[in-house]
């Protein structure tokens, strides 16, 4: 049986495997070189997304949706990763073989001028400053080296993939007093993003899903969305350039606007100081807090609507 899920002209085709097909967690190899990172599975199922907690009215109503299955990163995607795609003479010079031809022509960021990492540090931290189309353009760049193709959540896999089977506000209850166990937040942080990992994963093996940095969604966020979302893997869908929906939280955010059903946006005024006109595509200079989770869906669509998927054209930002 064939399922479909529109997401900005592309339709993603998801189908019942049998039984005896293979969903397990893997590591992911980056051809040429030393990096690796971790997927676990996520099962199909259904779940009950958002809350009734009046004091974020955009979480409700709560909706029953229904998930096909998928991998997620266990972490976030670290700079380990990120700046093989940022810089391309970094990836030629550390990459065994060299860089295929399909992978040098891609379109990559332009080096951003200001010290991207916000003086966090790099190695095993999140990535940090990526713009949507950013992180859309990394995914790109995976797909050119590894043929798998991988891309960021949408709203609804990511709620269902933290929750982890909980109804709960957190994956582990409701108990506030506990988030500093699982998450790095503006209580414990210190000011920084941490090395990924170092806090106990949800029971789906996910670390980080709460704090460290927000992760981008594929849809646009409307308070008023989940009054008329779709039961079966629903997206919304962005044809503008603001806002997208960002989930998660950071290590700045207070731990009393952190759950599994908080939804924050994207905001024009990461780029505040940018000089460009127009701004830039590729990077938020005031958004040390923002990074990517990959998901990669058990079926992937054609080798067709890959391509219209990441082809997208980008948003000018004036």
């Amino acid at each position: 049986m064939k399922k479909y899920l529109a997401v900005s002209g592309l339709i993603l085709m998801s189908f019942q495997l049998n039984e005896s097909d293979v969903f397990e967690a893997y590591t992911q190899k980056i051809p040429g070189t030393e990096v690796t990172f971790d997927l676990a599975p996520i099962p199909a199922g259904t779940f009950k997304m958002g809350s009734n907690d009046s004091k974020f009215p955009d979480q409700g109503p709560v909706h029953e949706v229904k998930i096909d299955a998928f991998w997620m990163g266990t972490h976030e995607v670290t700079w380990d990763a990120f700046e093989l795609f940022l810089d391309k003479q970094y990836e030629q010079s550390v990459t065994e073989g060299g860089v295929p031809e399909r992978v040098d022509g891609l379109t990559r960021p332009s080096l951003p001028y200001l010290d991207m990492t916000f003086g966090m540090g790099k190695e095993g931290r999140p990535a940090v400053g990526m713009t949507q189309y950013g992180a859309l353009q990394f995914c790109h760049w995976l797909y050119l080296k590894t043929g798998i193709f991988y891309r960021i959540p949408t709203e609804a896999e990511w709620e269902y993939a933290a929750r982890a089977g909980s109804g709960d506000r957190f994956f582990f209850g409701n108990e506030e007093a506990q988030l500093a166990d699982y998450a790095w937040t503006a209580a414990n942080s210190e000011g920084g993003t941490h090395p990924v990992g170092k806090k106990k994963a949800n029971p789906w093996g996910l670390y980080d899903i709460y704090g460290n940095v927000q992760e981008w969604t594929i849809d646009l966020y409307e308070a008023d969305f989940y009054k008329r979302s779709g039961k079966e893997n629903p997206v919304n869908p962005a044809e503008k350039l603001y806002p997208h929906v960002v989930r998660g939280g950071s290590f700045k955010t207070p731990a009393d606007q952190i759950g599994s059903a908080v939804r924050s946006v994207s905001d024009p005024a990461w780029k505040r100081i940018d000089p460009q006109i127009p701004k830039s595509q590729w990077w938020f200079p005031e958004a040390p807090f923002i990074g990517l989770r990959l998901v990669r869906p058990l079926n992937p669509p054609s080798p067709e609507e890959i391509k219209a998927y990441y082809e997208q054209a980008p948003i000018a930002d004036y």
